[in-house]
């Protein structure tokens, strides 16, 4: 715990979202905190920014990197996911069994650079089945669950809503929204995907609105936590708003920018 100048006590938080690979990083993400929030997104499939990187092009190359990110770009899925399986089909690798390899190889490595404490939940691209076999005595997974933290209590709801991208951890509105109910009142609600408003979804550079969650802001302006932490949008219109009494805040896309963002409070400043 740290304290402030006049010897308050205060508890600090560091908070990562879409690490997508940036191991470096994150062994340094805890550093002068006491713990470690990370709010999904550990495997990099594919870099956007950099379409050398990742698992697509480890695979087919950066060539058909470059097309693949076209086509999704344009939002022609359908030709994107004929592509893809036409490269599958020419590799003659089953698809499941050498996608799986990879994010193993890439979840030993970001496990591994988690810092203790750190509380975790699911991105949309993450592997949520391989998780247990990862993560350490110090990593702490929730979904749907709660945990508190120097007096606060947090609530982590992880993974996406569905999309034509089919990334691995989307599920249906129903089962998110129960999810969403099952944490109830926290004073920090964390997820991995922000709630639906147009200025929190929209990415500048994808030039496309993310799927957001209406059950997210539903219970954002039911419940008022004090805080709402997100991520999945690299580069939104808005990195943060107030809901009511919430203030809402893109963490930061944590590949691209390696920091992390802090919180910090008073001990025992319970629920107001």
């Amino acid at each position: 715990m740290a304290s402030t100048p006049a010897g308050r006590r205060t508890t600090r938080v560091h908070v990562v979202s879409d690490v997508h690979g940036n191991a470096r990083d994150l062994a340094r993400a805890g550093e002068g905190a006491d713990a470690l929030i990370c709010l999904g997104d550990l495997v990099l499939f594919l870099d956007y920014a950099d379409h050398s990187r990742g698992i697509f092009p480890d695979l087919f190359g950066t060539e058909n990197a470059d097309h693949l990110v076209e086509l999704r770009t344009a939002r022609r899925f359908e030709e994107a996911r004929a592509f893809g399986a036409r490269l599958w089909a020419g590799i003659g690798t089953d698809r499941r069994t050498a996608i799986e390899k990879a994010v193993r190889k890439q979840y030993a490595e970001m496990f591994a650079a988690l810092p203790a404490p750190t509380y975790a939940t699911y991105g949309n691209v993450d592997m949520p089945a391989l998780w247990p076999e990862y993560a350490g005595p110090g990593t702490t997974v929730l979904d749907g669950e709660r945990v508190e933290i120097g007096g606060w209590t947090f609530g982590f709801v992880g993974g996406g809503l569905r999309t034509p991208m089919r990334t691995p951890y989307e599920i249906d509105d129903e089962e998110y929204a129960a999810k969403i109910e099952a944490v109830g009142e926290v004073d920090v609600l964390c997820t991995h995907i922000p709630p639906e408003v147009p200025e929190l979804v929209y990415d500048t550079v994808a030039r496309r609105f993310e799927r957001g969650s209406v059950a997210l802001l539903e219970a954002i302006r039911r419940t008022r936590p004090r805080y709402a932490l997100f991520g999945h949008v690299h580069q939104p219109l808005v990195r943060r708003m107030r809901i009511g009494a919430t203030e809402c805040v893109n963490v930061g896309h944590f590949a691209g920018t390696g920091r992390p963002w802090a919180l910090e409070w008073p001990v025992n400043a319970g629920r107001g």
